[in-house]
């Protein structure tokens, strides 16, 4: 028989303790994996489930109802199934100048936000409170932002389309899509 000594003890609850670590380890990084590998498998899921959903809410049901002659319906339960024409919007980014340029040539400017900024050094406080077009004049350079909001460009299409009036596709993303909303009965 072998005896051991309180340093050989010590040694081993040591290397128990260094492996029950590491495996505990081990067990959480592949529970983690494997929840990476889960979710990922269901937001491909998900985004297979929202295209279908599109193609229903977009082509299916519009095109049947389109087909009955109709584009709203009430069903037996008191739900409603309407088509409503859904307008995007946006101006492309290699083309801001030309967008902001047709905006203005079809006087239609006034969605335009400006943004005009002008830096001061210390001691020019009072400068500061003079107008952009002084800037300009004193040999400062000023900075421009232009903005159109999301939301009023997709109603300005919107109003447009509704006028029989064009936007170029040249300088715009333009899309009009049906969209089926189904009212359920409350």
């Amino acid at each position: 028989m072998t005896t051991l000594t309180l340093d050989e003890l010590e040694s081993d609850q040591q290397n128990l303790v260094e492996k029950t670590d590491i495996e505990t380890l081990a067990y959480h990084c592949k529970e983690l994996q494997a929840y990476e590998e889960e979710i990922e498998k269901l937001e491909e899921q998900l985004k297979y489930k929202k295209e279908k959903k599109d193609k229903i809410s977009s082509e299916i049901i519009p095109n049947i109802l389109a087909e009955q002659g109709l584009s709203s319906l009430k069903l037996a339960d008191g739900s409603s199934i309407d088509v409503i024409k859904k307008y995007r919007c946006t101006i492309k980014k290699d083309e801001m100048e030309s967008a902001y340029n047709w905006l203005r040539e079809n006087e239609l400017d006034d969605i335009i936000k400006n943004e005009v900024a002008v830096t001061f050094g210390k001691g020019e406080d009072s400068r500061a409170q003079e107008l952009l077009s002084l800037a300009g004049q004193q040999g400062y350079e000023p900075t421009q932002r232009q903005k159109v909001e999301p939301m009023t460009l997709m109603a300005l299409y919107r109003e447009r389309v509704e006028a029989g009036l064009d936007m170029p596709s040249d300088s715009f993303n333009l899309l009009i899509q049906d969209e089926t909303k189904i009212s359920r009965k409350k």
